[in-house]
This record gives structure tokens, C-alpha cells and sequence, in this order.
């Protein structure tokens, strides 16, 4: 790997850490101000709003500015929300500040990584970049448990600034104080990633230029044969994946009795069998075999429904170490996958706008999905067995639809795949 691929992923790290704690923040600070039980859930979808609404501007402004410096200014913006948070603004509106940041941070963190590195390498480094980022979910959101738990919330609020009163009264202040450090450290790292050989391409074009272009970049990802099962497969996981980290904390509590603090820890354990299987693919997996990995989604959606059986902590913790391996097995050569697709049709930003808009849009509809049936009572419960029915079923109609490509486009999915194979620069 290049030696800028390392500065990258340690930006990386410290960004999503704080991404991480900060969600854990936002559901303490909303429990300890009574706020009404949907609001919770919200927090997923409030996130992701930017995503969807900004998808045609970020990716071309990913494309013509220097990517290092585009995550800078998106470190900025996450802190800013954060500090929203902080003094007094309502936690879902922060949050989706914050979510403005990471729908401008998200293309220019994958977008580069298509212009600094050889399509041979794009599965291990997704492999590495998934792993580390989901080794910082990890631990932000078990940083987040810690930072408002009995032990370090009350050294945090027991520190004062001399002759400043900084309004920091309770533990999820505190913890959210904190946090701002995290995007502060990713920021710095963020100045010292090497602009690349890869050409600049200019915004000349006004909003409505920019829109038509994305939307064109859109249906051309779509109607890619292999672009377009990726695709597929990726905004399916993500829609799932990113709500289930607030179901789980609904789930924790009603099955195991346990609170946010307790809770964060399962988030973690998820994360971390997820960890394993991105690295294990980013080894045992190419990027031509990619498609292979399709009926793991089947699998991952069965055991979803499994985990509404489970109410010991013993059984649970390796059940979700299982659950997130598959899916961290199942993602990383489906990400590279369209990574690669995508930079080959349209540029490394616009691409990664295109998924992310597709990934995010998918975590806001079911995300308002559920806050909506939590509002008219549905259980943690009922809603896992509703997503588990949605991965079993897509998954499966997913994997018909490319055997159905494989068979009437032979030629052409035969042409793309030799093109992953290939180690020589995109055209």
C-alpha cells in the first residue's frame, strides 16, 4: 500500500470514532431530557437526510477540490454539529449537522482511494478501511457508553476551566465535550493526506446542471450489469445495518433488561464480528469473484430473525459476532465491487455520491419507517423480525436477478469481470 493509504485510514479512524460516540451522546442527552420515545430512532434518519438531499452536489465537489482538503472541511462541519449539540440545540438537529459533514466527508474517503491505488488492491483496501472503521465503531460507541457511565462522566464534569463557565452539568455533556477532541485529532490528519496524479474536475456547472449529471450517473450505475447487483446489495446492507445499531439498543433493553451504557457494549460486539469478516474478505476474496458472496445476504437476513429468541447475554454476544462476520464478509467485495464499477463509468466522487445517495436513502426510508411504527407501538421485537424478512427476501431476488444477467448478458458481465481482473489503470 501506498504510504498516504495509512494517513487516510487514520483520518478515518478518528472521524468515525467520533461519529460513533457522538451517536451514543445524542440517545443518552434525548433519554435524559424525557424527550418522547420516537425521537430516538429519528436520530438514523435525521443523519442520513443530507446524504440524500446533497448526493448531486458532494460528488462533484469531491471531484474538484483536493480530496484531503474536502474531509478537512468535513471534519469542521461534524464538530459544528457537535457543538450544536453541546449548547443547546435540539440533538436532532445537531445530528443532522453532523450529517451534512459525513455526506460531504463520505466521497472524498473512498473517492481517493480509486485514484491512489490499482484495481488489484481496491478489495484489500476496502478490506482494511472497512475493518478500521468498524474497529472505530467499535470503540466509539463503546467510548460513548463509557464517557456518560458512572465512572468517567464524573471526572469529566469534576474538571473546570478556570474563569469559564462552560455550561457542562450532565454526563452526556460531558461525553459530547469530549467528542469534539476526536474531529479536532481527524481534522489534523486530514491536512497531511497527498493530493493525487488523478485530474481535478471543475463545478462550473450551476444546481440544476449538477442534478441532471447525477441523475445521469445514476441511471448509468443502474444499468450496469454488474454495477447495478452491487449496488443493490450495498444499499440493502446499509439501509439495515444502519438502523439496526438504534434497534439494537431498543432490543438490549427489552430482551436483556439492559441500558444505554450496557447496551453500546452489544453494538460493539456486532461491530466486531463485522471487523473479522472484512478482513477475512480483503484476503480470501477478488474482485472479479465478487457476486459470490450474494447468498451470505440470505443467511445474515435468517439470523436476524433468530436473534428475537435470544435472552441471555452468554448466547447473545457470540450470535452477534456471528451475524456481523457474515455481513462484513458480504460487504467489503461488494463495495469494492462498485467502487471500481463506478470509477470506471463517471469518477471516483461522483460514483461514491451516487452509492452513498442510493445507501443513505434506503437507512431514511426504513429509518422513518421505524421511528414511525415505534411512535404507534411497534416492539424492538417486531422490527427485527420485519428487517430480517426484507434481507432474506431481497437478498435472494437479488441473487435471481444476476443469474438472470449471467445468462441473457452473458457477453457483457463476461467483458466487466475481465475488466476487475485487470491490473491496469481505469480508463
Amino acid at each position: 500500500m501506498k504510504r498516504g493509504f495509512y494517513t487516510i485510514m487514520s483520518a478515518q479512524f478518528f472521524s468515525s470514532l467520533a461519529d460513533n460516540a457522538l451517536l451514543v451522546g445524542a440517545i443518552e442527552l434525548l433519554k435524559s431530557t424525557h424527550a418522547p420515545a420516537w425521537q430516538v430512532p429519528a436520530l438514523t434518519p435525521m443523519f442520513a437526510l443530507f446524504y440524500v438531499l446533497l448526493a448531486p452536489l458532494v460528488g462533484a465537489f469531491a471531484d474538484a477540490v483536493p480530496k484531503g482538503r474536502v474531509m478537512f472541511v468535513a471534519n469542521s462541519i461534524k464538530a459544528l454539529g457537535c457543538l450544536l449539540m453541546l449548547f443547546g440545540g435540539h440533538p436532532l438537529l445537531a445530528y443532522a449537522v453532523a450529517g451534512l459533514g459525513a455526506a460531504a466527508y463520505s466521497p472524498a474517503k473512498y473517492g481517493i482511494l480509486t485514484e491512489l491505488l490499482p484495481p488489484s488492491q481496491l478489495v484489500k483496501a476496502n478490506g482494511w478501511i472497512e475493518g478500521l472503521t468498524i474497529a472505530s465503531i467499535i470503540l466509539g460507541v463503546l467510548l460513548g457508553g463509557q464517557l456518560i457511565g458512572p465512572r468517567i462522566a464524573p471526572l469529566l464534569l469534576g474538571f473546570d476551566c478556570p474563569f469559564i463557565d462552560t455550561g457542562v452539568d450532565t454526563p452526556p455533556e460531558a461525553a459530547i465535550a469530549s467528542i469534539v477532541l476526536l474531529y479536532v485529532i481527524a481534522a489534523v490528519f486530514n491536512l497531511y493526506i497527498p493530493r493525487t496524479d488523478a485530474p481535478l474536475q471543475p463545478m462550473n456547472a450551476g444546481v440544476v446542471e449538477l442534478v441532471r449529471d447525477f441523475s445521469q450517473c445514476n441511471a448509468k450505475l443502474w444499468a450496469d450489469k454488474l454495477g447495478q447487483i452491487s449496488l443493490a446489495t450495498t444499499t440493502l446492507f446499509w439501509g439495515v445495518s444502519g438502523n439496526m445499531r438504534v434497534i439494537v439498543f431498543a432490543w438490549a433493553a427489552a430482551a436483556l433488561g439492559y441500558g444505554t451504557t450496557q447496551a453500546s457494549s452489544l453494538v460493539g460486539v456486532v461491530a466486531i464480528g463485522t471487523a473479522v469478516g472484512a478482513v477475512v474478505a480483503s484476503w480470501a476474496m477478488r474482485l472479479d469473484r465478487a457476486t459470490g458472496v450474494i447468498w451470505l445476504g440470505v443467511a445474515m437476513g435468517v439470523l436476524l430473525i433468530g436473534l428475537n429468541l435470544i435472552r441471555q447475554p452468554a448466547i447473545a454476544a457470540p450470535f452477534l459476532i456471528l451475524l456481523g462476520a457474515i455481513g462484513g464478509f458480504l460487504v467489503v467485495p461488494m463495495n469494492a465491487l462498485l467502487q471500481h464499477r463506478g470509477h470506471n463509468l463517471m469518477g471516483a466522487g461522483r460514483s461514491i455520491a451516487v452509492q452513498n445517495f442510493n445507501e443513505q436513502a434506503a437507512i431514511l426510508g426504513l429509518g422513518a419507517f421505524y421511528t414511525g411504527v415505534t411512535k404507534l407501538g411497534l416492539s424492538a421485537f417486531g422490527s427485527i423480525a420485519i428487517f430480517g424478512v426484507v434481507v432474506a427476501a431481497t437478498m435472494a431476488w437479488i441473487g435471481r436477478w444476476h443469474r438472470s444477467n449471467c445468462i441473457r448478458h452473458r457477453d457483457e458481465v463476461e467483458r466487466l469481470l475481465a475488466i476487475a481482473r485487470s491490473d491496469k489503470p481505469i480508463a
